[in-house]
């Protein structure tokens, strides 16, 4: 699905991000490459399951543990395979030139949007920051843009004055865990002007659409799209209380996630997939498949969820 220059286009992608952002994982096989069958399997499973924004090479895609060429093979194969169905917003970055080149790859195959991971130089200062997305949304001006927020020190006004100079930069994937400078970093920034995705997923989207958020991430709806949607579909009707029983239900799940700042968040959410026998456990590491004890713990957490 290609979004042009047009405010048509843009508001076709503005409308994909309030919802449910999946970011689906990338399966391996046994020797260790991508399982193209496996991923295809997953990615329409997503689709079939009502999910209408996908996020290739995400965290929960092991994106830093994946090389170039098999980021643009998850780039293709996605696209490849909503053929349409769903928007496509394809997670890039590193250095300047590495980003510009896979967004423009996301252009050449079909993408509405472009996800731009956090820079991971260990030294950002907020005019760069400006000036690293400026670069990368200039480049494709044919894209919606989404920066990946994960620093608390940068400022809502580095994000208006993005958005002043790039047009196409219209959402923000919001990854601070602190709702209330949330609330306050989109009104500094601009609530109105900039699509609010929660991007610490379904614990955090209560809180975070209380104070502006419309859309939320998921590595969860990898493994049960009826629960991540219910969410939304609460979310959307402002039925907190119904959301909050979705919140209790998927808590533990999470918070295994979360735990030891995140260690298992892509292991815990691939351990379910095996489970449902949807794909294999592996992750690559610095990931690191779960003991047995914590499997069963898993297995068990997930037992009764509609897929």
């Amino acid at each position: 699905m290609t979004s042009g220059t047009t405010a048509t286009g843009l508001d076709a992608s503005r409308e994909a991000l309030a919802d449910v952002v999946a970011i689906p994982v990338t399966p391996f096989a046994a020797d260790g490459t991508i399982d193209t069958k496996a991923h295809r399997a997953l990615l329409r499973r997503l689709v079939d399951g009502g999910v209408r924004t996908l996020t290739p090479n995400g965290n929960t895609g092991e994106y830093y543990a994946l090389s170039p060429d098999e980021r643009r093979t998850v780039t293709e194969l996605t696209i490849e395979e909503t053929a349409g169905q769903a928007v496509v917003l394809v997670g890039i970055g590193l250095e300047v030139p590495t980003a510009v080149a896979a967004a423009e790859h996301a252009r050449r195959t079909g993408a509405a949007m472009v996800m731009v991971h956090q820079p991971v130089h260990p030294y950002v200062s907020e005019a760069g920051w400006v000036d690293y997305h400026r670069a990368i949304a200039e480049a494709v001006p044919e894209l919606g843009v989404v920066p990946y927020i994960r620093d608390p020190r940068l400022s809502g006004e580095s994000l208006a004055e993005l958005g002043r100079l790039c047009p196409n930069v219209i959402g923000a994937k919001y990854a601070v865990p602190d709702a209330a400078h949330f609330a306050a970093f989109a009104r500094d920034a601009g609530l109105e002007r900039f699509v609010w995705v929660a991007g610490l997923a379904e614990l955090y989207a209560p809180s975070y659409f209380a104070g502006g958020a419309t859309g939320f991430t998921s590595g969860l709806v990898n493994v049960a799209p009826a629960v991540s949607l219910g969410m939304l579909e609460a979310l959307r009707a402002g039925d907190y209380d119904t959301a909050m029983k979705v919140f209790e239900r998927i808590r533990p799940f999470e918070e295994l996630r979360a735990a030891r700042r995140s260690a298992d968040n892509v292991t815990v959410v691939k351990e379910a997939l095996a489970a449902l026998e949807l794909c294999r456990r592996d992750v690559r590491p610095p990931s690191h498949t779960l003991p047995e004890p914590a499997r069963a713990e898993v297995a068990a957490l997930i037992a009764g969820w509609p897929t």
